[in-house]
C-alpha cells in the first residue's frame, strides 16, 4: 500500500510517497522513508506524530493513503507569542 511521510520546517518541507507492507506501523514507515537523514533534528522520542493532523502513536497500523506527519516543536509558546504581540501593539 502507498503512504506518505511528511515533515516541515519554516523554510523547507518534504513529503515522501512510498510503498509499504500492509502490516506497516507509523514508526516503520518513518524509518523506511529515511527522512531523518535529511532532517537530523527529528527525534521520535520527542517529536509527536499524526495521521492527517490527528495525533497518534508510533505503533499505529497504517492504512492505504495515510500521510504520517512528524510535528516539530513550536519555536515559541502560543500564549507567549500573544503576550509579545500585545506588548508590541501598546508601544
Amino acid at each position: 500500500m502507498w503512504v506518505e511521510v511528511a515533515f516541515a520546517l519554516a523554510d523547507k518541507q518534504r513529503i515522501i510517497a512510498m510503498e509499504v507492507a500492509a502490516s506497516c506501523t507509523a514508526e516503520e514507515a518513518i524509518l523506511q522513508s529515511n527522512i531523518m537523514q535529511e532532517f537530523p533534528q527529528i527525534d521520535l522520542l520527542k517529536n509527536k506524530i499524526g495521521i492527517f493532523s490527528e495525533i497518534c502513536s508510533l505503533s499505529r497500523q497504517l492504512q492505504g493513503d495515510d500521510r504520517i506527519e512528524i510535528y516539530r516543536e513550536l519555536a515559541i509558546n502560543p500564549m507567549e507569542a500573544r503576550r509579545l504581540r500585545a506588548i508590541k501593539q501598546k508601544q
